[in-house]
């Protein structure tokens, strides 16, 4: 794992650099507005966003939160450009060490069904496909 990685909360000013970093890592779609998820994460006390810097540049994030049952990870991220040095492992650590202090006895997180790379980084870290089904339902009109 990268020691020259430093992992701190997500700050206002890091919003461009963040949405910036998700783009480049393909994790925006249509029917999520990054901008709209960052204020929501960073207004509830039960979420936050934890950002990775290297040499004074947002290199990855992870936005972490939790429904009081469980814990979710949402938009880990890593500049392609630093992958491959402990980066994304790191973010994930951090957010499951905010989730303990947070009381959660477990973490769970989605993978996009066209994302099939990323399975076995999770698998690497521990994590497992369970026995249940993800279901939604779109709320507002606007909406896919």
């Amino acid at each position: 794992m990268s020691d020259t990685l430093s992992i701190r909360h997500y700050e206002a000013a890091d919003r461009d650099d963040v949405v910036a970093l998700w783009t480049a890592c393909n994790l925006v779609v249509p029917w999520n507005d990054p901008v709209a998820d960052i204020a929501l994460a960073v207004s509830k006390p039960n979420a936050t966003i934890l950002i990775g810097r290297e040499d004074e540049r947002t290199v990855a994030s992870v936005m972490v939160g939790h429904d009081g049952h469980r814990g979710w990870l949402y938009y880990l991220a890593v500049d392609p450009a630093c992958r491959g040095h402990g980066h994304g492992r790191a973010m994930v650590r951090a957010a499951e060490g905010w989730l303990v202090e947070a009381g959660m006895p477990k973490a769970q997180l989605m993978v996009r069904a066209t994302n099939h790379a990323v399975v076995a980084f999770y698998e690497r870290l521990g994590y497992a496909t369970g026995p249940v089904t993800v279901m939604q339902k779109w709320l507002k009109t606007d909406s896919p």
